[in-house]
């Protein structure tokens, strides 16, 4: 008999080993439910060349779903009409989400706010006071709940409409001194996280928290950012998405503000002031986001592939990531051969996927 909770085979098949969003929204469209893909999995991974991947069992996700629920949060998936039709645009959306808050803030235009943790006052000062303007607005404030000039964006905008994305669980604050600012955006805005709760945050996590507020944000405004910085992975993956890139210019005495002059010289849109932001942020037209339904078959995937097809495609893998796109042309082969054979590889363990559509051999 089925399940009558819809969410508990999505939840197993998303917290499922090595399968990530986009092998999740491909298994989806080839088999047309989580259920019938969970069924199929040791099946694809051992096509693949690996073992059958642990999947998650039934009543790990029923206490997870119970200990969401006892923290006041809900989730939100990629099929559900109210699943923000920006994020959903991006290749490697999440098929779920853990939301406590206002997600009406989520459907007026949306601008992220990133920069240093170790920023200087002058450039916390000014994010408060543009964060503050923005929301004034009605534009929603999203940033990431770190040090700095997040801290200061989401203190800004806290009374007029600020989203925090987090990398670990719902109920973890990180860093830890800003825990009464995690429960006043739980409480007055809206807090977001990718992974269950108890999730202590990992590195590996924060490069999937930045394309989450990345994908929200019609643009992103990078306040102060060392050359080398977690902000300016943001500021790209907006830039991959299609989305608006702003940045702050700063003194080049200040190796703070080197990343966004940076940008600048790249091509990013000077800002200072709101007006700036606010003029870049154009409507989005309907027509261009796809519908709930239309969501999980984003890309065609092939029924299988043969042994030649397979071979032809895993040597050009190295550990070296290449666009998809690179692999389709010196193949030869249909995009959805292609892409079957890389979900397969995926579900054995022997590939990873990386930013901008490129993937790579495992290890």
């Amino acid at each position: 008999m089925a399940d009558a909770d819809p969410r508990i085979d999505r939840l197993r098949l998303i917290r499922s080993a090595n399968v990530g969003p986009i092998t999740y929204r491909q298994l989806v469209a080839r088999f047309g439910s989580a259920t019938a893909a969970l069924e199929a999995l040791p099946h694809l991974a051992a096509r693949g060349g690996g073992r059958a991947p642990v999947i998650a069992s039934e009543d790990a996700v029923r206490r997870e779903i119970a200990r969401t629920e006892r923290l006041g949060a809900r989730y939100l998936f990629m099929d559900d009409a109210d699943y923000p039709p920006l994020l959903a645009e991006i290749e490697n959306a999440p098929p779920a989400l853990i939301l406590r808050g206002r997600l009406a803030l989520l459907a007026r235009p949306c601008v992220a706010m990133v920069g240093a943790r170790n920023a200087s006052a002058a450039a916390c000062r000014f994010a408060r006071q543009l964060a503050e303007a923005l929301a004034g607005e009605g534009i929603t404030v999203v940033s990431g709940l770190a040090r700095g000039i997040d801290t200061a964006a989401h203190a800004g905008s806290l009374g007029g409409g600020t989203v925090g994305v987090i990398a670990s669980g719902i109920d973890i604050a990180f860093p830890p001194e800003n825990a009464a600012l995690q429960e006043a955006v739980a409480e007055r805005g809206l807090l977001v996280a990718e992974q269950p709760p108890g999730t202590e945050p990992r590195a590996r996590h924060f490069p999937y928290r930045n394309r989450i507020i990345a994908g929200l944000s019609q643009g992103t405004v990078v306040v102060e950012a060392a050359a080398k910085s977690g902000s300016l992975i943001t500021a790209r993956l907006a830039a991959e998405a299609g989305r608006e890139v702003m940045a702050v210019p700063g003194s080049p005495l200040d190796p703070r503000a080197q990343g966004c002059n940076l940008l600048i010289r790249e091509g990013a849109t000077l800002i200072q002031s709101a007006a700036d932001v606010a003029e870049m942020l154009r409507p989005i037209d309907p027509r261009s986001v796809r519908s709930p339904g239309s969501r999980y078959a984003a890309e065609p995937v092939a029924e299988n592939a043969g042994e030649p097809e397979r071979r032809r495609v895993t040597d050009l893998l190295s550990p070296v990531p290449v666009p998809v796109d690179e692999l389709v042309r010196q193949s030869a082969l249909p995009a959805a051969v292609v892409q079957i054979v890389l979900l397969e590889l995926e579900l054995a363990g022997r590939l990873e996927r990386h930013a901008g559509g490129r993937a790579s051999l495992a290890g």
